[in-house]
Parts: C-alpha cells; structure tokens; sequence
C-alpha cells in the first residue's frame, strides 16, 4: 500500500480517484469513519468539497472505493499463504482469517463499512473464491464449504458481529450501572459478567470482538470442521 500518511497534494492537477481514496482511509484511520465527512475530505485535500465530485460520486461511492481499498490489502496479505498440502488446509486459513484481521485491526472502522455495502468487492470475492479453493484442496466437498462459510461468517474476514454485549456496561461490580430490572430478570449474566475477562479494548472490532474470544469461536468452528471433513 501507499504512504497513507503523506501530506496532500499541493497541486490540483496531481489529484486522481486513487489519491482521494488513500487521503480518506488515512483520515478514517486518523480520526474514524464518522468524521469522513466530503467537506472533511476536500479540506483535508485542499479543494473545493464541489471538486471532490470529479473523482467520487458521493459518500457511497467513497465509502465503496474504502472498501475495496481495505479488500485488495487484505488480498495482497495473503497471497503468499499457500498449503504445502491437503493436510494444511485448517492451519492455512486459519492463518488466512488472523492476517485479514490483522487489517482490520490497522482499519478499525472497516467491519461496519463492509456490511454497510450492498454488494461485495471483486478483491473481497476474490478472497472468499480463494478461501472456498483452499477447503476444496483439504478435501471438504462443496456442501460442507457451504456449511464453513455460514459457520464462519465474518469470522472468515477477521471480525465477529455479536447482537449485543452482555459486559458493555458494566464496570467492577457486574450490577453497576445495569438497570435495576435486569438485574432482577437476568442473574445469570450478571454472574457471568462479574467472572469474565477480555482482552483490553486495543484489539476490539465490534462488541465483544477482541482476539481471544474471537481465535477461540475461530478454533472451534475450524476444529469441527476438520472432524467433520474427516468423517469423525
């Protein structure tokens, strides 16, 4: 990838949609996805927010070059991950996932930009078509494949969308700040709240998305896989 961090350009001329692109994942990386505004972006160009428009059509058509920006790096940070052979196949992908997440981690707004696109990037459908022929050279058969991909979800992506996180508001004591009501409905989270632990907030990519929880419900999905490729 290019310096995302170079300064802008000091002539308009030297402007191209590949430049906007890599100015705004900087700016989202800077100061997150929210603060990616078109007037935000042109300043921090130097143009008129009018002249953006030469080069994206709006903020959809920005937020869909964003992603297919972050697809082609995580592409390009897998593409020497091959299998020696078929055996290889679990410890490869899962290689595969870990790396891809490893670009989220650098772009943490870029899980809820991707669910936000109405269809996939041809480097995102490249990596899921690359992923499908490694399991394929494991030996999986097309339906247990299937089966992998509605398993892993966003997982085969390096991120994990949960519905909601039961810890989110609670501090030291598990029934601190948890409306008195739920307390009472629900003693059984609040239990559980005051007994787990995560990882600090460094590594997080969603509600309780940090890299244990995430490597294990990887490693669990993977493991069962294995057996049931192997018929176990």
């Amino acid at each position: 990838m290019p310096n995302l961090d170079a300064a802008a350009p000091s002539a308009r001329g030297s402007l191209s949609r590949e430049r906007v692109l890599e100015v705004a994942l900087a700016l989202a990386d800077r100061k997150g996805i929210d603060a990616l505004t078109m007037r935000a972006l042109a300043k921090e160009l130097g143009i008129e927010a009018m002249s953006l428009y030469h080069y994206v059509a709006g903020k959809n058509d920005l937020l869909d070059g964003l992603a297919e920006a972050v697809a082609m790096e995580v592409e390009s940070a897998v593409a020497d991950q091959n299998p020696g052979s078929p055996r290889e196949w679990k410890r490869t992908l899962r290689r595969r996932i870990l790396t891809s997440r490893e670009v989220m981690l650098r772009h943490r707004w870029a899980p809820g930009v991707f669910e936000g696109r109405a269809s996939p990037s041809a480097a995102i459908v490249r990596y899921f078509d690359a992923s499908i022929a490694l399991m394929r050279f494991g030996g999986l058969s097309y339906d247990l494949v299937h089966h992998a991909l509605h398993a892993l979800g966003s997982r085969l992506l390096g991120f994990s969308q949960e519905l909601f996180d039961p810890a989110g508001s609670a501090d030291e004591d598990a029934s601190q700040g948890m409306p008195a009501q739920m307390v009472a409905d629900a003693p059984h989270i609040v239990e559980m709240v005051a007994n787990i632990a995560h990882d600090d907030g460094e590594t997080t990519l969603g509600r309780c998305d940090d890299q244990a929880e995430f490597e294990f419900g990887l490693d669990l999905v993977l493991d069962g896989l294995e057996r049931v490729a192997a018929g176990r």
